[in-house]
């Protein structure tokens, strides 16, 4: 048992309300961001993007699948990577029972990464995932979104990710994040919003229940836990890249 302040049922009562408060002012800023968030202007997507899908060759357009919202989650799985990354194979575990919902309210979800379409076909099937995932393979997409960085990119001092200068020694060519599209009636696209590192995380189901847990997260460094869902068994998986 961890070390840890025992005390009356009276106290800890005290305790909690005292807490609550807090937590319902943290609502009340999410909610609060939120509309700062929708309120964002947006840009209009003028460059023509191809993608792979076990469908066929989509435009950007095409990928919101007579919507008009779409969801893209960029996924670290790189041409020649062996596998999808640790973390965010730990978020898509979470998607495939939104989707349905999604859909239902105007909104198309999907993965999008730079690996062929047969890798990541491949993958999707050792996971036993269904949303939808299409491959930028030969597309600028990746790179105009600030998550997939080029051996030059990565050979210089600073790479941009996360709207923010960084050194290019903490780079990687793949890195995570999460974009968002809006299509009017005359089919145009728009960007609304974009979001990195640790700022998908909340679609990450897990831990806002462990958030919630005697122990939370329980780790020493960003969800240093985390394994493929299909490694638990056997042996360590390599640290969650996402993290």
């Amino acid at each position: 048992m961890p070390a840890h302040q025992v005390v009356s049922r009276e106290e800890w009562l005290t305790a909690r309300k005292a807490l609550l408060i807090k937590e319902k002012e943290a609502t009340r800023a999410r909610d609060r961001l939120n509309a700062e968030r929708m309120a964002l202007p947006w840009v209009k997507v003028d460059k023509a993007y191809l993608f792979d899908t076990p469908q066929g060759r989509r435009t950007l357009a095409e990928l919101f699948e007579g919507r008009s919202q779409l969801i893209v989650y960029h996924f670290m799985l790189g041409p020649d990577w062996d596998a999808g990354c640790t973390g965010c194979s730990f978020l898509a575990d979470h998607l495939d029972g939104a989707v349905a919902h999604l859909n239902h309210h105007d909104v198309t979800l999907t993965a999008v990464s730079r690996a062929p379409l047969a890798k990541i076909e491949a993958y999707k099937e050792r996971m036993g995932w269904h949303f939808p995932w299409a491959s930028a393979f030969g597309s600028d997409f990746n790179f105009d979104y600030h998550v997939s960085f080029s051996r030059e990119d990565l050979a210089g001092e600073e790479i941009v990710y996360n709207f923010t200068s960084q050194p290019s020694a903490q780079g990687h060519d793949e890195l995570p994040g999460l974009s968002a599209f809006y299509k009017d009636e005359q089919g145009e696209v728009f960007h609304s919003y974009s979001s990195y590192a640790r700022g998908p995380e909340e679609l990450i189901g897990t831990l806002m229940i462990l958030d919630r847990a005697p122990k939370g997260r329980n780790e020493a460094s960003t969800m240093d836990f985390v394994r493929r869902h299909d490694e638990y068994e056997d042996k360590p998986a390599a640290h969650g890249c996402c993290s």
